[in-house]
């Protein structure tokens, strides 16, 4: 599975007037070390291969939109759920309608117990996230405004 979160539009290319927008991916570790090492046999940057895959994918040539295409390569997916996906499914199905059966009120005591052994594990201090820009001004003036303790 490939999950694909847009962070920032607006960036333009050099030479020509194409529109890029920055993407974050989560691959397999493998797929990843493999596109890596395609990367430093072409000489090329990470993007770049990732973006030739996804252009041979969807069967386009550099430059060339969606909408300029008769017909699209197809390209065949699996026929059936990732592994385990069933099971996983059902599994979470019956712990829903087990904790649907609770009292509302120790719904309510297992939400407060899982959210205080959530503070012990991980204490506030240190907080990851994630912040998108539309344009890299945005992204700039939200920097100096930090920097400066605005």
């Amino acid at each position: 599975m490939v999950n694909i979160v847009v962070i920032s539009d607006m960036i333009h290319s050099y030479h020509a007037p194409v529109t890029y927008s920055r993407v974050s991916i989560t691959v397999p570790a493998e797929l990843l070390t493999a596109a890596d090492q395609r990367a430093r046999e072409l000489d090329r940057p990470r993007s770049w291969v990732v973006s030739e895959a996804l252009r041979v994918y969807l069967g386009r040539a550099p430059g060339v939109s969606g909408e300029g295409l008769s017909s699209p390569r197809r390209v065949s997916e699996p026929g059936g759920p990732a592994y385990a996906a069933t099971e996983v499914a059902a599994a979470r199905a019956r712990h829903l309608e087990a904790d649907l059966r609770l009292p509302p009120a120790e719904r309510l005591r297992r939400a407060e117990e899982l959210g205080r052994l959530a503070r012990e594990r991980q204490p506030r201090g240190h907080r990851y996230q994630v912040i998108g820009f539309d344009t890299y001004e945005d992204f700039y003036e939200w920097k100096k405004a930090r920097r400066a303790g605005v």
